[in-house]
């Protein structure tokens, strides 16, 4: 089931969006201010996210800016703001399509489906991730390390792909056990640990010279950053 965030500050709007996609057979998440919606972004993955343009706190544009440093997921921008050079700046800052309030909701629904259909043919076009002397191939449900073929389990291959495919952006145990496992996370379950400690095993198992995964204090877990 794709997963579709919602920013947008009028209530009455951004409900019956997220009404109208729910119907459509997604899994939407709404929050209603510009920070909010930061911070979502940055602890969970979405398969497209509506974005308003005019949101208390932080701007849509100043919002679209930061995800498109850290992924390329779909974005929709739904603004009442109608003049051609803005949607023209937003979609050179990086948007993927741009409606124009007030909108049809069966317009919106079939705006999504084309924009995902569009965003998952790219990708698996693209379905070859690098990182370092790591390749993960999508289509093969393959990694390689150095030429060597990694043997591993159908988490820890998950939490590979998790990572790589947001090179730089930091999961929490909370992220990778809801994403992966698909469970409520308690905060008392060791089950993402031991998961991470038997893949830097079997990492550094084939490649004892290179570290792969981080731990961030605190925080959670990224890949380090590519020596340039």
């Amino acid at each position: 089931m794709e997963k579709i965030l919602i920013i947008e500050d009028h209530k009455d709007v951004n409900m019956l969006l997220a009404e109208t996609l729910e119907q459509e057979g997604y899994e939407v998440i709404s929050v209603f201010d510009g920070i909010s919606g930061t911070k979502t972004l940055k602890n969970e993955v979405f398969d497209l996210i509506l974005l308003d343009i005019m949101l208390p706190y932080k701007s849509g544009d100043a919002i679209l800016k930061e995800l498109r440093c850290f992924c390329e997921t779909p974005v929709i921008i739904i603004s009442a703001k109608d003049m051609v050079g803005t949607k023209i700046d937003f979609l050179k800052l990086g948007a993927d399509d741009y409606i124009t309030k007030p909108f049809d909701l069966g317009e919106v629904a079939a705006r999504v489906a084309a924009n995902l259909r569009r965003f998952q043919k790219q990708r698996k076009i693209e379905a070859v991730f690098t990182y370092k002397d790591m390749v993960l191939d999508e289509n093969t449900k393959r990694i390689t390390l150095s030429g060597n073929e990694l043997d591993l389990t159908s988490k820890e291959y998950q939490i590979i792909e998790l990572l790589i495919k947001s090179k730089g952006k930091v999961f929490s145990k909370a992220n990778i056990y809801e994403d992966i496992w698909k469970e409520e996370y308690l905060g008392d379950d060791n089950a993402v640990k031991t998961h991470i400690s038997n893949l830097r095993n079997k990492l550094k198992k084939i490649n004892p010279c290179e570290e792969y995964i981080e731990t961030v204090w605190g925080l959670g877990y990224r890949l380090y950053k590519e020596r340039e």
